[in-house]
């Protein structure tokens, strides 16, 4: 019998056929793989069959073979990742932020090639996130790609920062040309950020990735290896509260005892914890003061305190008041009057 064009890919169309259509509980048997291979113009005999398992299993396939009364058969046993691994990243794709909804389901398509057929459908318990808002910007995949290999190749970045209007487009920002040295990416408060030296400025800097346009690679080398050396990020993300910037501070904030979980997760468990004897502990802690860090506290409510420095106490003061002055002298909802 004539050989077809198909047949110098038996070996692959197998190692196809076992990785994607085979486990412990689904095995192949010899007779179901001559069929797929007939399937594909490709003729083989049985004793063929056993002779391509053991090339396969030669060259490293973990191909194990079922005996049962039923006949069992052959199924690929080690896949480069496991079935718990692959779920993992499923959730991880599925409740990011800065990943759009379709590249999300395209991740996810191939997520399930590398579980196989019969458990691809065990990834589709997905993790539900209540009003789970998706960025919109298709271009951060490539955005993400051009500031790694400007990182390795050691080279300035150029793009254009982008801002939400009224109409929810994405729109370039004023004067929002930048030239940068990307040094590091941080994934912080479920947002990718770019730590980047701005040589005009002459200090480190932030940027959401999302709102990054037009990410081009440049030609001049980075700029702010001193001051990137000085900046340990593990701190940095935990002191700069959502990432917005403001004066650095050394504060003691103190909080009643039930609120160490909270305490320890925005600050990390190294954070310097004094018992005060009365149910409350203190921490010293250095923090980027501003009005995220404010609206922190507030979120915590008159259980959390600024104990100093007193310059930052009355800061926390003020802001508090000015958003009572707002509310009080500010519109009110259609038809109804403000009312003590």
């Amino acid at each position: 019998m004539a050989k077809s064009a198909n047949q110098k890919l038996k070996l692959l169309y197998m190692v196809k056929l076992l990785s994607e259509n085979t486990d412990e509980e689904h095995p192949a048997s010899t007779a179901d793989i001559i069929a797929y291979l007939e399937a594909n113009d490709i003729h083989s005999e049985r004793k063929s069959i056993y002779d391509d398992i053991e090339k396969l299993r030669d060259f490293g396939y973990d191909i194990l073979q079922v005996h049962s009364r039923r006949g069992g058969g052959y199924y690929m046993g080690g896949r480069d990742f496991e079935l718990a691994e692959l779920k993992l990243l499923v959730d991880a794709v599925q409740s990011s932020r800065f990943i759009t909804s379709r590249k999300s389901r395209s991740l996810i398509k191939k997520l399930e090639l590398l579980a196989g057929k019969h458990d691809a459908g065990k990834l589709q318990r997905q993790v539900y996130v209540a009003g789970r808002v998706k960025t919109e910007n298709e271009s951060i995949y490539y955005s993400i790609d051009n500031i790694h290999r400007a990182i390795q190749e050691n080279r300035q970045i150029a793009f254009q920062y982008l801002d939400w209007n009224l109409k929810k487009e994405l729109v370039p920002r004023p004067n929002g040309e930048k030239k940068v040295s990307p040094w590091a990416l941080i994934w912080q408060d479920e947002n990718y950020y770019l730590a980047a030296y701005d040589s005009a400025s002459g200090v480190m800097k932030h940027y959401r990735v999302d709102k990054m346009g037009r990410v081009e690679v440049l030609r001049e080398a980075r700029e702010g290896m001193e001051q990137f050396a000085q900046v340990d990020l593990a701190v940095y993300t935990n002191q700069v509260f959502g990432m917005y910037g403001g004066d650095e501070e050394m504060v003691t904030l103190q909080f009643p005892g039930r609120l160490i979980d909270v305490v320890l997760d925005r600050f990390g468990r190294e954070t310097d914890v004094r018992p005060m004897g009365d149910g409350t502990f203190r921490i010293r802690a250095r923090v980027t003061v501003s009005g995220q860090f404010f609206g922190w506290l507030a979120g915590i409510g008159r259980e959390a305190c600024v104990a100093a420095p007193a310059h930052v106490r009355q800061r926390y003061l003020a802001w508090v008041e000015d958003i009572v002055r707002s509310m009080a002298s500010g519109p009110a909802e259609e038809g109804k009057a403000v009312q003590d």
